[in-house]
């Protein structure tokens, strides 16, 4: 008889665990009906086995682990801002009448009376084994989850109308974030898409309950809750691209450029600006207040035919697509009422990286690339930085951002304006 109370297969003949010379029998020196803890033949699945990772099962461990921490930030992220919310717009409505922790039971009324009541046991249970390390969370609030706290909302949606607009959007992200949630608590592998995708509805749900960053260079690249806890790992450089088109697919130029304070570039034609933002679109953002620097490498240098010839390029072929480009912006700044906040300056010096330095109200983005002997400027690696403002990593005085800043100045004032 086994411990769940199964009787085991009887030893005669005509069962498994019979004679060993049956197929599937005992072996030779052990009772009939019995278990033998003795190892198994060879060419026989060896007890245990599964046990054994080799280095593709670890290298898959660890990403799926990389993934749900990853997810796990960011649902806790949202829970906490919903958390926040549901508090700041239902207390003063329920606790007046009901005090304490009452209101939110009240709150939650006979449709919610059934997890409710579970939070509160789950609180009770939590006091007496001292899992509540901080007071501020000794409340039943803070013990209702994600789906609760949307139903809350749900229930008393005219409660939160006047401080949210479309209801539809708020239920759409976070439809999209339970399929992640119930991945992550159930420690279930997490495909890179439903990452990218619960990514994306947290970012979105977190500026509609206002959460965002306010300003439009923040909204641009909006800071990452996973590069807040390993930015000082990798100074300020937040994303790396393995080119620009792949660059662009993630962080397309009216978004790099779009709402910039100052805006400085320096490169040999700075192709990212100049064909990807329109001149009319350019315009407007100088109008608005940007204040615009580009530095061009010098069309007639001898340092654009060494580049031609590194390139294979025909002679004179990539100095004229620079100087095509310099046109372009001088119309540009022809057509401003101000076109002292524009400058063109060109420069002799031997072409080492192009960068887009740009910085809004609060936060500033960079794109860098180093050109290549043999590649072009859209086929370089890129380098995605952030500087200035809040959100950027303790050490970002000494990050990358700040060393392409002093290089851009440093060329700036040994550059020639253009006319």
């Amino acid at each position: 008889m086994s411990s769940g109370g199964l009787e085991l297969p009887p030893g005669d003949g005509g069962h498994e665990g019979g004679p060993a010379d049956a197929p599937g029998g005992a072996p030779a020196g052990v009772a009939a009906g019995t278990v033998s803890l003795a190892p198994p033949e060879a060419g026989s699945v060896r007890a245990g086995a599964e046990l054994d990772w080799g280095a593709d099962a670890w290298s898959e461990v660890r990403t799926r682990a990389q993934r749900a921490g990853r997810a796990y930030i960011w649902l806790n992220l949202i829970e906490q801002r919903l958390r926040s919310v549901v508090g700041a717009v239902l207390r003063p409505v329920y606790e007046p009448v009901h005090g304490g922790d009452d209101w939110v039971v009240a709150a939650a009324g006979p449709a919610g009376q059934e997890w409710v009541q579970r939070a509160v046991a789950v609180r009770e249970v939590s006091r007496r084994k001292g899992y509540l390390l901080d007071p501020a969370d000794d409340n039943v609030l803070s013990f209702l989850t994600l789906p609760q706290l949307r139903e809350l909302m749900v229930q008393h949606w005219p409660c939160f109308e006047p401080y949210f607009d479309d209801r539809r959007e708020i239920e759409r992200a976070l439809d999209e974030l339970e399929v992640t949630r119930n991945v992550v608590s159930r420690n279930r592998a997490l495909s890179r898409p439903v990452l990218e995708q619960a990514e994306r509805a947290s970012a979105r749900l977190l500026e509609v309950l206002g959460a965002g960053a306010g300003s439009p260079a923040a909204d641009r690249l909006p800071i990452d809750a996973v590069e807040d806890l390993v930015g000082d790992r990798y100074a300020d450089v937040i994303s790396v691209h393995p080119d620009r088109v792949r660059l662009q697919r993630q962080l397309p130029a009216e978004d790099l450029f779009g709402g910039a304070r100052r805006l400085d570039a320096i490169g040999i034609g700075l192709n990212l600006l100049v064909q990807n933002f329109s001149g009319r679109r350019l315009v407007r953002l100088t109008e608005a207040g940007c204040r615009v620097r580009l530095l061009f490498l010098n069309p007639a240098s001898s340092a654009v035919k060494r580049r031609e010839r590194e390139l294979g390029l025909r002679k004179g072929e990539l100095s004229r697509a620079v100087e095509m480009n310099i046109l372009h912006v001088r119309r540009v700044r022809a057509g401003l009422r101000d076109p002292s906040r524009f400058d063109i300056h060109v420069f002799d010096e031997t072409p080492r990286f192009t960068a887009y330095l740009v910085e809004g109200e609060t936060s500033g983005i960079a794109v860098v690339q180093s050109y290549l002997r043999r590649a072009r400027g859209m086929e370089a690696p890129v380098l995605v930085l952030r500087g200035g403002g809040r959100g950027v990593p303790k050490d970002a005085d000494h990050g990358l951002f700040t060393t392409y800043r002093e290089e851009f100045e440093s060329v700036w004032e040994d550059s020639r304006p253009v006319s």
